[in-house]
């Protein structure tokens, strides 16, 4: 993995970089990821803070990467209205077709500037979105999510990711992480970093609201109920009971604060629980389907085509190998990805 950094680097997003994939281990303690930090020209980077760092590594770094993380610079990125600097072109030309792109925060503008992001859903930090949007206007927009999948791009099928804001990076990567070695490294990690082991891309960011209504807002407290439930048939009229609020009123709120209706994020827990049961337990797909609230095989079936692509079984073989042991690493479906398997 090479990380591309520039004058105006969040130091707190190279770090987290560096944090979440260097602590990511196999079963027998071996790294999983070789992190390297580049620079167009190696020596001191500025950074936002007022300390510098040194890169070490040029741009051909970028020539031997299977995965190309770029962390945002406030000095440049929001500069890149009339395309990129010839150098920073020639660098990203650099890249090997089929590898992974991903940006965290504005980062997203040199991917945006770059073309790779023409076509394809994308998302930067929500102060930006504008800016971004009008400048790049065959990009679209998801202006209010933690991160995006967005599929693959150019004729090598690379995969391409952006993230909104820094927090949002250590989702994404999390997510990349997750994967490529599946829930239990990711979770590893997480709990390493002492940080939440997943959450959707598809959660909202953190933006200005108008002031909520008296008696407040969150319905954090029916999600929690709903976690430990999710065998049972809830309804949207139990999970807004839960909060005393009426459907339609819970509702609102629960897309503001998830970017989901409750449906469509209880269908995402169910499919996480589903996974995970699949990726670590030797369980059968009737009784997965029936503990992940699916109820039965063909409705868990049908989920993990719709959603991954791929089946229950097949699934579970990316990870656990054909005799059901577990895999040592190895790529997998992503849901947000429709089922193609990235690079690392």
């Amino acid at each position: 993995m090479a990380v591309l950094v520039r004058h105006g680097v969040l130091p707190m997003e190279l770090g987290l970089v560096h944090q979440l994939f260097g602590s990511a281990r196999s079963a027998h303690g071996e790294p999983l990821y070789s992190v390297v930090t580049c620079a167009l020209t190696p020596g001191m980077i500025r950074t936002d803070a007022d300390f510098p760092i040194r890169a070490d590594h040029g741009p051909q770094a970028l020539a031997e990467a299977d995965t190309v993380l770029v962390p945002a610079s406030h000095e440049e990125d929001e500069s890149y209205v009339e395309g990129l600097p010839p150098a920073l072109t020639a660098a990203l030309d650099r890249i090997p077709p089929g590898s992974r792109i991903a940006s965290i925060c504005t980062g997203a503008f040199v991917l945006a500037a770059h073309g790779l992001l023409d076509g394809r859903s994308a998302t930067t930090h929500w102060l930006s979105t504008d800016h971004f949007a009008r400048t790049y206007p065959a990009v679209r927009v998801e202006p209010e999510v933690l991160y995006v999948d967005g599929g693959r791009y150019g004729d090598g099928g690379g995969r391409v990711l952006t993230s909104a804001g820094e927090a949002a990076g250590i989702d994404l990567c999390l997510h990349m992480i997750r994967c490529d070695f599946g829930a239990a490294v990711a979770a590893d990690v997480a709990r390493r970093t002492v940080v939440p082991p997943h959450r959707e891309g598809g959660q909202a960011q953190y933006i200005p609201r108008p002031v909520a209504e008296p008696g407040g807002s969150s319905t954090s407290a029916a999600r929690a109920w709903a976690l430990n439930r999710l065998e049972q048939p809830l309804t949207l009229r139990e999970l807004a009971d839960h909060e005393a609020m009426s459907v339609r009123t819970f509702s609102r709120r629960f897309r503001e604060e998830t970017g989901l209706t409750p449906m469509q994020w209880l269908s995402k827990q169910r499919l996480a629980r589903a996974r995970q049961f699949l990726e670590e337990t030797d369980h059968t797909v009737d009784r997965v389907a029936a503990e992940s609230g699916f109820g039965t095989a063909a409705s868990l079936r049908q989920h993990f085509q719709t959603v991954l692509g791929v089946s229950p079984r097949a699934y579970r073989v990316t990870f656990r190998g054909p005799g059901g042991g577990p895999k040592a690493a190895g790529p997998t479906p992503t849901a947000a990805s429709g089922g193609d398997t990235p690079g690392k």
